[in-house]
């Protein structure tokens, strides 16, 4: 068992000079490449000969030849030089070229309906890179690496976390053809009193805050109108709107991406406004994972005329 204050393992400092030593066959060659003295160089070699209690170099007045134990420990280290050079060169090439592994993680709706379609459009672009993709509506900690990135539709309550606007989404009142030629149109608000809506659900975890404010708007009686529907996704909102089955409030970035829906009460637009953020770790700042996925993103926003300014 080692005594207190005793060093275990081996002094990678020391291996360092002994792997330049061996490479260049003597102290006063190693020490100019390590910008050492030749006296401080044969010391260090010393000290781990002392502390393996075997020794690595035969000296001659021509120069150094390794031991039977020295070249096996050159072997080693030359192992490990090259592996810490190859970890570096990735480390570096990951800041300044993007590849490699980048998990998203969006709300369901956003996710499945406009983010995942156009990812082959971004993969086009950088094909050294692997995408994993985690739809849900409730937030991953990105601090304990549950995902890299994030598109959030709240401000993140984590102060380290760096954050974009990406859009103001919009919501508007839509139903199908098919609904409005059963149930008629509705032509005030107040209307919907008689329509039936679908909601999100009051006991459901929403992406928005007040994401049901449908059932509140100018209602007569001081309550909240009665849903035909609740369910707890989006993306299965719009869908119960597509097959007819009533009137809900819909993302723009959602009724952009289908040609079978319309819209009723157009003044109710801003009544659901939410602001999207682009968010990830503060020490993920300076990865080109990172940088070229945000910039892909604010890009074709801008390109399909979804606001990117607040």
């Amino acid at each position: 068992m080692p005594q207190q204050g005793e060093k275990t393992g081996m002094d990678w400092d020391k291996l360092r000079i002994f792997h330049t030593v061996a490479e260049a066959g003597s102290f006063t060659h190693a020490g100019e490449q390590l910008n050492l003295s030749q006296s401080a160089v044969s010391r260090q070699i010393s000290a781990l000969e002392e502390s393996l209690n075997v020794p690595l170099f035969h000296r001659h007045a021509r120069g150094l030849i390794l031991t039977e134990q020295g070249e096996l420990l050159h072997r080693t280290a030359r192992e490990m030089v090259a592996k810490v050079a190859m970890t570096t060169a990735r480390i570096r090439e990951s800041r300044e070229r993007p590849q490699g592994l980048l998990r998203i993680t969006a709300t369901v709706a956003f996710g499945s309906i406009w983010l995942t379609p156009r990812l082959n459009d971004f993969l086009k672009m950088y094909p050294d890179m692997d995408i994993s993709v985690v739809l849900a509506d409730t937030e991953l900690d990105l601090s304990m690496r549950e995902a890299d990135v994030a598109v959030r539709m709240t401000p993140p309550r984590q102060p380290d976390l760096v954050q974009l606007h990406l859009m103001r989404v919009t919501h508007k009142v839509v139903c199908s053809a098919g609904y409005l030629n059963e149930h008629g149109r509705p032509e005030k608000p107040a209307d919907l009193d008689k329509h039936n809506v679908i909601v999100y659900g009051e006991d459901a975890s929403p992406p928005v805050p007040n994401i049901d404010w449908l059932l509140e708007v100018d209602v007569k009686s001081g309550k909240r109108r009665r849903p035909v529907l609740r369910v707890n996704s989006t993306y299965g909102i719009f869908r119960a709107v597509q097959s007819g089955l009533g009137i809900a409030a819909l993302p723009d970035y959602i009724i952009r991406e289908a040609d079978d829906l319309v819209e009723v009460l157009p003044e109710l637009r801003s009544g659901g406004a939410v602001d999207a953020y682009f968010v990830y770790p503060e020490e993920l700042r300076n990865s080109a994972r990172i940088a070229v996925f945000r910039d892909f993103l604010v890009s074709r926003l801008a390109t399909e005329g979804l606001t990117v300014d607040a």
